[in-house]
């Protein structure tokens, strides 16, 4: 396993991006974050990244799976520092922005998937 967190709690705003089917996204810090990051941010407790995440890598997120189809150029080091990154649920093979990272699954992820105590789990 290269990660494993929970979510802690989320901000007023955080599920608007996850909403909207044109940005399906949703921004993680780690619990703690600035005030003005968490409006729009899921924060999951803090938990050390194993090894570099990679494409093909699995992300598990709560029951549904996920693969991981890029990695930003900056999402290394903000992801493994502060537990950041723009969680995107495109499915591209490239990041349109350094802090993403995009996956692909079968299922949709929905507001109702983000719970307090979710499981975020990359092998």
């Amino acid at each position: 396993m290269k990660y494993y967190s929970e979510i802690t709690e989320w901000g007023e705003e955080a599920l608007m991006f996850l909403e909207d089917e044109s940005l399906n996204f949703i921004i993680l810090f780690n619990h703690g974050a600035p005030e003005e990051l968490k409006e729009v941010a899921v924060l999951h407790s803090k938990s050390e990244v194993l090894s570099p995440l990679v494409a093909g890598d699995t992300l598990y997120f709560g029951d549904k799976q996920f693969e991981i189809t890029a990695v930003g150029e900056e999402a290394q080091r903000t992801f493994k520092e502060l537990g950041h990154c723009t969680l995107c649920f495109n499915g591209e093979s490239e990041a349109k922005m350094p802090g993403y990272i995009n996956v692909k699954g079968n299922e949709k992820i929905s507001a109702a998937d983000i719970y307090v105590g979710c499981q975020i789990k990359i092998i």
